[in-house]
């Protein structure tokens, strides 16, 4: 299990299991947070603890998305998805920054173009501890 906890810690998340894909978007929203994400559903693997306010982002093109933060050091916690997906699950994402890079630090970091074309980017074959040193 993966943790992590805005600065002054009075919010996190949980996040079962592997990791899986880190994405780093270059949205108006990522590029500005700097944040890079980790994936699942709410309730299921993602768990957020403490208390957080919201941002809520709606798009022409993008799915309405909602920001988690912490309300005391406004620490971007995690997104969720305003839209249901067809299964009815609700998409989620926690802010892999959070957690202790040497938890964090080997897993490599997937590009997505969330400003202009919503594709995947190729890889540079850069992982998180590359951004951190």
């Amino acid at each position: 299990m993966l943790s992590g906890t805005c600065h002054c810690g009075k919010a996190g998340w949980t996040l079962e299991g592997e990791a899986g894909s880190i994405t780093a978007c270059n949205c108006s929203l990522c590029r500005r947070y700097g944040a890079l994400w980790a994936y699942d559903f709410e309730g299921e693997r993602i768990a957020i603890t403490g208390q957080t306010a919201s941002y809520t982002r709606v798009g022409k093109e993008n799915p309405a998305l909602e920001i988690l933060f912490c309300p005391e050091c406004a620490g971007v916690i995690s997104w969720r998805g305003l839209r249901l997906e067809e299964d009815g699950k609700r998409r989620m994402a926690v802010n892999l920054r959070l957690a202790p890079p040497e938890l964090v630090g080997h897993l490599p970091i997937d590009h997505f173009d969330g400003l202009d074309t919503f594709d995947d980017l190729p890889s540079d074959g850069r992982c998180v501890r590359d951004l951190w040193s």
